[in-house]
Order: structure tokens, then C-alpha cells, then sequence
């Protein structure tokens, strides 16, 4: 836990979910930096008296630090979202203060004051800015906020293209503002989100599929290398059984997985909203009438009943945000080996350098390969 100094008091915040031994901030210099700037430290301090949006809040520490101006979150993490929550509880925040959104809900009809943490997605942001640009008037307070290796020349743009002229501030502890003036005269179109492409003919039971992708998702133009190579060495399976499409992104290998079984009945789940509602429409794109299904936004496999499961399939991340961190994949594994079965299997592909083989091992004590390239490799462990 580590506390963010601000004027309106001091806060203690921390990631979702909750452990001792993360040493990750749930704040930076960004996050400083744009609190510094409302505050008036530099010059005039922003008038927060109406509608307040804070869009992409990583960990909730802008929420938080503003929760007394009633600001209305809007976030595609649901791990952000509970930080969020629970960093709020802890500053003695009223439920009913902040009001939390995700991506896909309906955004406010005005907006006064727009806060703007820049996501790692370009195609997020447009999403997202196009979205709520119609909310946005002449007299809207636009900031936004990231470290310099986030903020490009493409930012700047997408800022200039849909909102109107902007600008950006000197650098402070590797940290940088974005300073737009809203101009009605813009024309103001739709997003181009989401985008569908189909697969190329040698993947497997995916072989033609149409993959439907809302903005944000990993690859959202293509087919990637490591879910290729995946989607060639599935395992085949017959009769009814539940199938876990873990980390779904836009839900290409439980479809996949749905096709080869018809009698199986698949949960796909992410942590990204625009992930599972990408997911659900690959899988009634492809999927039969018949064909049985559950789209979870969700920590994991959190939730999920205890030996429930028969089959996991998991291409786990190995970074949050800008850090590299196998926290997550780890998490990932043992909410698997939990939710299994006597006799289930865990599939998981990877890069060959991140080793999962040994995280495998200590938990499920087996993990074999069951095949690999000289980029990635495929492992299965069993609940004994």
C-alpha cells in the first residue's frame, strides 16, 4: 500500500487485487502530475463544480483524490474498476459519491470537465473520445495525463481530430500533460469500432471464422502468431463438458473450442469489457443456435464453482500496463487448477522464455509439452 499526497487529503491505494508483496504503485508522476495541475499548483485551479469524467483511471487514484467532486469514472477494466472500489472505502467514500462506468455503458450527456488517462490502445482512445465527444462543449475543461512513453505524436491527433487544438506541457518526472480546447465547429463522427476480419483457412476448427473486435483488444486487425499456433494444436475433445475460455480476449479459442465439441458448453472470461463483449460477438457470429455459452467479465476465474470445470484454455499476459509481471498468469493458473476437476487440464501457450512449465509444476504437480516452436510453447498440467 502506498499513500498519494494531495489537497484534498492523503490517500492510501492500492491494486486489485490486494497483496502484501506487489511492490507496484497503484498511482505515478502522471497521475501526480495532472492532480498538481487541478489543483491550481502552476496557476488557476480547475473548476470541478460540474459534471467531472475521468476516462481510463488505471487503479482509481484520480477518483479517489476527486471523490468529493462527484466524478463519474469510465473504465475497461473490471481489475481498475474493484481498486477503484476499494480505494474508495478505505478514503471513507460513500457508495453513492462516484458513479462507475465501463466502456460500454452509455456516457453522461454532458461533460464539464474531462479527465483523460492515456491508454496503451490508440484505437481505445478514439474509441472512447469519439464516444464522448458529443457530450463535450465549447466550455469543457479537456486534460490529459501519461508518462512520455506513452504520449505520441498519434495522441496528439486523435485529441485534435475529434475534440479540436491542442497542445501538451513540459515534462515533469517523466510525466506529461495534454491540454485540449474543445471546438463545436468539428465534425463529429461515429466511432469506427468494432472491425471484423476473417481467419485464414489453416487454423483448425477456426478455419474461416469471422472475429468481430471492439476497440482496445490485442490484435484487433489480425490474427496473432501465438493464438495461431494455439488454434493448430487445440485439444480434441468430445461429449458435454465445460470449457473455460480463460483471458478470452475477443474469444477466438473458446469459439474454436465450441465448433470441435458441439456438446460442450463454453465460459469465456476476461477482465476487459470490450474483451468479453468482442468475445460474445465472435461466438453468435460462428456459433449454432444450439451451441451453449456464458461471457464473464470477471478477476479470473474468481467466482467460478469449485471442480466445475474439465477444460481450461489460457494465453495468459505477462505484463499490467507498462510493468512486466508474471502476478497475474500465476493467479490465472491456480484459480484454474481450483476450478478443475479431478482429471481436468489446464492448456496453456506462452512465450518458451517465461518458463510457466515451473509455475505448472509447483501447483498442479505435472506439466507436460505437448508442443512447441522456437517462439512458444504449448503445456498441459492435470488436476490430479
Amino acid at each position: 500500500m502506498n499513500c498519494l499526497t494531495t489537497s484534498w487529503g492523503e490517500f492510501a491505494l492500492t491494486r486489485f487485487p490486494e497483496d502484501s508483496r506487489d511492490r507496484l504503485r497503484a498511482w505515478d508522476a502522471s497521475d501526480a502530475y495532472l492532480l498538481r495541475h487541478l489543483e491550481g499548483i502552476d496557476g488557476e485551479p480547475t473548476d470541478l463544480s460540474g459534471t467531472v469524467v475521468v476516462l481510463g483511471d488505471r487503479w482509481g487514484a484520480l477518483t479517489t483524490a476527486l471523490a468529493g467532486h462527484h466524478p463519474v469514472q469510465i473504465t475497461d477494466s473490471y481489475l481498475g474498476r474493484q481498486a477503484t472500489r476499494a480505494n474508495l472505502a478505505r478514503a471513507g467514500v460513500e457508495d453513492d459519491t462516484v458513479r462507475l462506468l465501463s466502456t460500454r455503458d452509455t456516457p453522461p450527456e454532458r461533460i464539464d470537465v474531462l479527465l483523460v488517462r492515456v491508454p496503451k490502445s490508440l484505437a481505445l482512445l478514439e474509441d472512447q473520445l469519439r464516444r464522448l465527444a458529443p457530450a463535450v462543449h465549447a466550455g469543457t475543461v479537456v486534460v490529459g495525463t501519461g508518462m512520455v512513453t506513452e504520449i505520441h505524436t498519434s495522441t496528439l491527433k486523435l485529441f485534435e481530430q475529434i475534440l479540436g487544438p491542442t497542445r501538451t506541457s513540459l515534462a515533469v518526472k517523466k510525466a506529461r500533460l495534454i491540454f485540449c480546447t474543445p471546438d463545436p465547429r468539428l465534425a463529429r463522427t461515429a466511432s469506427p469500432w468494432p472491425r471484423s476480419y476473417t481467419l485464414p483457412t489453416d487454423v483448425g476448427p477456426a478455419s474461416g471464422l469471422t472475429v468481430t473486435n471492439h476497440a482496445g483488444i490485442f490484435c484487433a486487425e489480425r490474427l496473432d502468431i501465438g493464438t495461431r499456433f494455439f488454434l493448430r494444436n487445440l485439444p480434441r475433445r468430445r461429449g458435454p463438458e465445460r470449457v473455460v475460455d480463460l483471458g478470452c480476449g475477443n474469444g477466438v479459442v473458446g469459439t474454436a473450442a465450441a465448433l470441435a465439441n458441439p456438446e460442450a458448453e463454453v465460459l469465456f472470461v476476461d477482465e476487459s469489457y470490450q474483451a468479453v463483449a468482442s468475445a460474445e460477438a465472435t461466438f453468435r457470429a460462428n456459433a449454432g443456435p444450439s451451441a451453449r455459452a456464458e461471457f464473464r467479465v470477471g478477476d479470473g476465474l474468481s467466482g467460478v464453482p469449485a471442480e466445475s470445470v474439465d477444460l481450461v484454455l489460457n494465453n495468459p499476459p505477462f505484463h499490467t500496463h507498462q510493468a512486466m509481471t508474471d502476478a497475474t498468469a500465476y493467479r490465472m493458473f491456480a484459480g484454474s487448477r481450483e476450478a478443475l476437476r479431478p482429471g481436468g487440464e489446464l492448456w496453456v501457450i506462452g512465450n518458451r522464455h517465461l518458463g510457466y512449465h515451473v509455475k505448472l509444476r509447483r501447483l498442479f504437480g505435472n506439466c507436460e509439452v505437448v508442443t512447441s516452436d522456437p517462439k512458444f510453447v504449448i503445456l498441459r498440467a492435470v488436476k490430479r
